[in-house]
Formats: C-alpha cells, sequence, structure tokens
C-alpha cells in the first residue's frame, strides 16, 4: 500500500482485549519479542485470566528449557512486562498506545467494544491516537470502524493459530483506514517478527479464512455423507497435498464453534450456497464438541 517513509514509534503500553488463545498468544509476542514494556491482558472473566496465566508461565518454562529464553528474561516478562485486569471496565486500556482485540467472533461485541474503547481512547485529539486492531477472522473492518470515534484508526490484525509459532500477520485496511495507522501497525508486527500480508479489500474472510474454511466446510461435508472416514480424509489431504494436518484436524484446533461463526458470515454475506455449513458442524457445535479445547471434536483429546 503506501510507500512513506514516516517514522513511528513502537508502543510502550499494548493491550489485549480477551485472554482465549488467541489473546493470550498475542500478548506473549509482544512481551517476548517486540519487548514491549507494558502488555496487559483483559478479559471479563477472572477465569479466563487465570488460566491465561498458567498459560503463559508454561509456554516460557519450555522457551527456557529449549534455551531460547533465558530465566533472567522470563522474569522480566512476568514480572515486569505483563499485567493482567479484568471485569466489563475497559480503562485498563485508557493510556495504551496500541490495542487489539481478540474477544469471540460476535459482531455485536465486538461494534459495543470498538464503540466504548474508541470513546476510551480517542477522547482528545492526538498527533499520534492509539489504534484499535482486531484479530476478527472473517468480520467487515469498515463496519467496526464505522461505530468508532476515529474510523482512521481501526484495521485488522489477523493472526494466525498458534500466534507464539505461527509467523503470518493478515492485515485488512477498512475504507476509513489511514496510511499512518498501516504504517505503524506494520511495524508493530515485524517487531513481533511477524510477516505481513494484506487483504486489499475488506471482503468477508479475507484471505485465509476465504480459503481455508469452505475447504474445511467441504471436508466435513465429505464425512457427514459417508464419503471417507476422518482418518482417511485427513491421510488423503496430508499425503495427497502435503498439508502439515489434515482439515478435520485441524479444524478441531482452530474450534468448531469459530469455523462455523465463520462459514456463517461467509454464506451471509455473499449468500452463495457453496458457503452453506455443513449440517454435521453445525450439530456437533450444538453438541458442544468444539475440538480441542473442549476435549472432543472429531476427534477424542
Amino acid at each position: 500500500m503506501s510507500s512513506s517513509t514516516t517514522t513511528h514509534t513502537l508502543p510502550t503500553k499494548f493491550s489485549v482485549i480477551g485472554a482465549g488463545q488467541m489473546g493470550t498468544g498475542i500478548a506473549v509476542v509482544a512481551a517476548m519479542n517486540a519487548k514491549v514494556p507494558s502488555v496487559n491482558i483483559h478479559d471479563v472473566f477472572p477465569s479466563s485470566i487465570e488460566k491465561s496465566k498458567k498459560f503463559i508461565e508454561s509456554l516460557l518454562d519450555k522457551y527456557v528449557q529449549k534455551g531460547t529464553l533465558t530465566q533472567q528474561e522470563k522474569e522480566i516478562i512476568l514480572g515486569e512486562r505483563l499485567s493482567f485486569s479484568s471485569g466489563t471496565d475497559l480503562s485498563p486500556m485508557a493510556d495504551s498506545q496500541f490495542v487489539v482485540e481478540a474477544a469471540t467472533e460476535n459482531t455485536d461485541l465486538k461494534l459495543g467494544l470498538f464503540k466504548d474503547l474508541s470513546e476510551l481512547v480517542h477522547s482528545k485529539p492526538s498527533s499520534s491516537p492509539t489504534i484499535l486492531a482486531t484479530n476478527t477472522s472473517s468480520i467487515s473492518i469498515t463496519k467496526i470502524a464505522a461505530v468508532a470515534k476515529d474510523p482512521t484508526t481501526i484495521i485488522g490484525m489477523h493472526f494466525m493459530n498458534p500466534v507464539p509459532v505461527m509467523k503470518l500477520v493478515e492485515l485488512i485496511r477498512g475504507l476509513q483506514t489511514s496510511d499512518a495507522t498501516y504504517e505503524r501497525t506494520v511495524q508493530l508486527a515485524e517487531a513481533m517478527q511477524k510477516t505481513c500480508t494484506l487483504s486489499i479489500k475488506d471482503s468477508p474472510g479475507f484471505i485465509a479464512n476465504r480459503i481455508l474454511m469452505p475447504y474445511i466446510n467441504e471436508a466435513v461435508n465429505v464425512l457427514h455423507e459417508g464419503i471417507a472416514t476422518k482418518e482417511d480424509i485427513d491421510k488423503t489431504m496430508k499425503l495427497g497435498t502435503n498439508v502439515p494436518m489434515g482439515p478435520l484436524t485441524l479444524a478441531d484446533f482452530i474450534g468448531l464453534d469459530t469455523c462455523l461463526a465463520i462459514m456463517r458470515v461467509l454464506y451471509t454475506e455473499f449468500a452463495d450456497s457453496k458457503y452453506r455449513p455443513s449440517p454435521l458442524l453445525v450439530k456437533m457445535v450444538e453438541a458442544g464438541w468444539l475440538g480441542k479445547k473442549t476435549g472432543r471434536g472429531f476427534y477424542t483429546y
């Protein structure tokens, strides 16, 4: 996009809303790779914060054991850079220069969050306003920006799961996103040791999920129609196309509820039957079999 050579500075305070697997991973990478001095993880549920803390400690211990992180660096990350907050009060984000929303893939929830966040952080004019990024995997950035007090600061910053491992960040500009917002986001992503791609159009599913989710959905249909077993579906795609895991295993890792939510966005927005969610995917979500995070999906964990 822009070829501007404007120099921007990295945020000194970075916040993440949502202490799930994605939000926790984003926060860890910001604290560890980008070395952001202050990283806050916020979630409405205290139980999610406790789970996030345990995951981070375990992850950093693994890095120390592997020799990719020193004990001193681990203590700095846990003791100085990371902080946690919970509840419905968003004030812990007030002095952040960059906020990433990684809440549930629900349009109304995200719109409400961005409206409230924008009122909080954009109440005063600034030459370098706070950037509000969303980790949405399918919802329109332009639509989210429309509820913000300063829509030029809204951008899509779609990390891949698991965030500490996957190198890609898919960036999406809404119609309102400014060049400065895009440039600052690229700078932060690169400091987090990520590689960026850009979805030039703010189209449902963007790049990754526009391609990936119909692929997963069709694999579910093949299982639903009794064409092959789940094992043979996954084995065929792994050995036949050289992907690291089969589509049904991947769906379990992503979360079947997330897969269904994205397919419903694609189906609603495009009004095309090729995006209709598989009946089996719908039933499994209704049963609460959401994949690895619940212990059961297409496979048992």
